[in-house]
């Protein structure tokens, strides 16, 4: 992806707690062993994968938009990728911030 398509981008997110401590909804890839946060080209797909992800119990989540650039900088500082998924959660893309 080049950076004029990062910069322009908006991507779906799932974040966690919304408001004034909200946080994105990291995932962990145990078998490659990568943080990672799910991110989507549409609402409808979040919402869709959001079902089949783990989740902790009380907490409330909210699919969100996001410019691709600023998720990168969340991401980057975070020490996450991003990957790009479908709404099975199959991954489409693999972005290293």
């Amino acid at each position: 992806m080049n950076s004029e398509q990062v910069e322009d981008q908006w991507v779906w997110v799932v974040v966690q707690d919304p408001g004034e401590k909200e946080q994105f909804l990291g995932q962990h890839n145990e078998q490659e062993d990568i943080s990672f946060i799910p991110a989507f080209h549409s609402k409808e797909e979040a919402q869709q994968c959001l079902m089949d992800m783990p989740r902790r119990k009380g907490r409330k989540y909210e699919v969100q938009a996001i410019l691709l650039e600023e998720l990168s900088k969340d991401a980057a500082a975070g020490g996450f990728m991003i990957f790009l998924l479908n709404e099975n959660g199959e991954v489409l893309e693999r972005i290293k911030p």
